[in-house]
């Protein structure tokens, strides 16, 4: 049974056996699936969760919007806000927009300006998992931000593997095991683990991998 208190235990044990290094590991998990057929367009997991505790570093968020929404969004403390005319400077600029895709790690648009997003965007944010999720220009844009901080996507396109933050090693250990729990959640409403779970690994950045093979979880 794979349950809070077993990946309790395997959080422990991959804080235990990694070395200390002169910064701060992340702590990530590993889910591998077995016999799933990945040309299926419903096995291509691309998904944001919003987890129970945040993950101990930084999360990123840019808001691409107009109006009220943009002055709300800058209100929120949205990392960048991007207007609608200040879009058009990436026309083309496919370095920049490369840039912005590497420094941060959700994207939020005014659902209106999704089309235009696309052509200027999209071919740099899309094969990255990276294209923003469309809000109303009347969203809470403060929850949806808040929110966004304690969240994670989990993507899976060709091979059979989930792979995602879920802490860091300085963190209390049961938080990061409600974290893992909210993401194998996540995952089993998409795809039944109990018939498709190979085997989950916790670790730290650069520690030993902690590993439990596909059992029921709890």
């Amino acid at each position: 049974m794979i349950d809070l208190e077993t990946i309790t235990s395997m959080v422990e044990e991959a804080k235990k056996n990694s070395k200390k290094r002169n910064f701060i590991q992340s702590m990530e998990l590993i889910v591998n699936l077995k016999g799933l057929d990945m040309k299926s367009p419903e096995n291509r997991i691309n998904e944001v969760i919003t987890l129970p505790n945040p993950i101990g570093k930084e999360v990123k968020i840019c808001v691409i919007a107009d109006g009220d929404l943009l002055i709300k969004a800058k209100q929120a403390g949205a990392d960048l806000v991007i207007s609608k005319q200040e879009l058009d400077q990436y026309t083309n600029d496919r370095k920049a927009i490369k840039k912005l895709a590497s420094q941060y790690d959700f994207f939020i648009a005014r659902a209106d300006l999704m089309a235009i997003i696309g052509k200027i965007l999209g071919p740099v944010l899309g094969p990255r998992g990276k294209m923003p999720d469309p809000v109303p220009p009347t969203a809470n844009i403060d929850a949806i931000v808040k929110n966004y901080r304690k969240s994670v996507r989990i993507r899976m396109r060709d091979q059979p593997v989930i792979k995602c933050r879920v802490g860091t090693e300085n963190m209390d250990s049961r938080s990061i095991a409600e974290n893992v729990m909210a993401v194998l959640s996540a995952i089993d409403r998409r795809i039944k683990l109990d018939q498709y779970l190979s085997s989950i690994i916790i670790k730290t950045t650069m520690g030993k991998p902690m590993e439990i093979r596909g059992v029921e979880i709890g």
